[in-house]
């Protein structure tokens, strides 16, 4: 992507409401965001009315409601999407948006999503999989809960029915993730065995650890946002607010130019201050023409103008070429 791409999470953090949902466009492009994601579903095509809360769920929301319940609240129609999606572009920044169904992913293909981002709940989901596979679009793949086994086999679903280029999400699915279960060092294993580019994604509280994520070399974070923690809502509690995700952005953004391309060399900042810093072979007392160079009479002091100190060895033992007063660069 040439850069790290940084995805703010709106989710459902519109509570089924389209003015929230364009609002939190406009805070995820004023933070300076790649892209703002949203999560476009059927919720009779998703979760059974049998279904329970997770815990998180529960508390965050305070109720004991069905999960089908809850969900149907957040739901927003295709229509509303075309409509998020023609303020996107507005205001300049990529809308996306996870499906959760068949019918989600139909509708996402049709509009145009640029890639699909899979959430880490449909990594066991075959169907779902195959059908986005069949879109030959890249796909951007969260991995919480998962084993590596689960891993390979969706990999290898959705490249099985022509999906593009595969980017791996770590992830915890839990909100808020402790700190102890992020295991950020699992980025690097999954690199490594599926040679596959890794991101982040991150349910933690704050911004340090998507900042440490960019810093080892994830090429995609991504982070809910809300407008106000205090929202009800399943998600508001563990995401940012806009002041918070701006400070993640530009913190990412920092990191990004801090990691540079890899090459040992001067950088331009540095290049004035090596003859300050460094040290040159000078006179440690009078010298006069003809006499030996030795320990005795040298010395290596700032600054680094003159000759290095690494030819120290070679300078031992010549003749002065002329008179040198104490502290005076040798010269040969």
């Amino acid at each position: 992507m040439g850069h790290i791409f940084i995805i703010a999470e709106a989710g459902d953090n519109h509570n089924g409401n389209l003015d929230n949902a364009l609002r939190l466009v406009d805070k995820a492009a004023e933070a300076g965001a790649d892209c703002v994601k949203f999560q476009t579903f059927v919720t009779e095509e998703v979760i059974s009315r049998y279904a329970e809360m997770a815990e998180y769920q529960k508390r965050n929301t305070g109720t004991e409601e069905s999960q089908f319940d809850m969900v149907k609240k957040l739901e927003l129609s295709f229509e509303a999407f075309r409509q998020i999606q023609a303020y996107c572009q507005k205001k300049g920044i990529l809308f996306l948006s996870t499906p959760f169904d068949l019918p989600s992913i139909a509708f996402l293909d049709e509009i145009g999503v640029p890639f699909f981002k899979i959430p880490s709940g449909e990594i066991t989901n075959y169907p779902y999989l195959a059908a986005i596979g069949r879109t030959h679009k890249d796909a951007v793949l969260s991995t919480g809960m998962c084993t590596m086994e689960e891993i390979r086999e969706a990999i290898a679903v959705l490249e099985e029915n022509g999906a593009g280029l595969i980017t791996l999400l770590h992830c915890n699915t839990e909100y808020p993730t402790p700190y102890e279960d992020v295991n950020l060092k699992a980025m690097r294993t999954m690199r490594t065995v599926f040679d596959k580019e890794v991101g982040y994604s991150d349910h933690t509280l704050g911004i340090e650890v998507p900042i440490a994520a960019a810093a080892m070399g994830a090429v995609v974070i991504e982070k809910h946002f809300t407008l106000d923690r205090n929202m009800e809502g399943p998600d508001h509690k563990a995401s940012l607010e806009p002041r918070e995700l701006a400070a993640m952005v530009k913190a990412v953004r920092n990191i990004e130019a801090a990691l540079g391309s890899g090459e040992k060399k001067p950088s331009s900042s540095e290049q004035k201050n090596r003859a300050v810093a460094r040290k040159s072979i000078v006179a440690r007392r009078h010298i006069r023409q003809g006499e030996l160079l030795t320990e005795e009479n040298l010395a290596v002091k700032r600054p680094g103008t003159g000759i290095s100190p690494m030819r120290y060895p070679e300078i031992l033992g010549t003749r002065a070429v002329r008179d040198f007063q104490e502290d005076q660069l040798i010269e040969i």
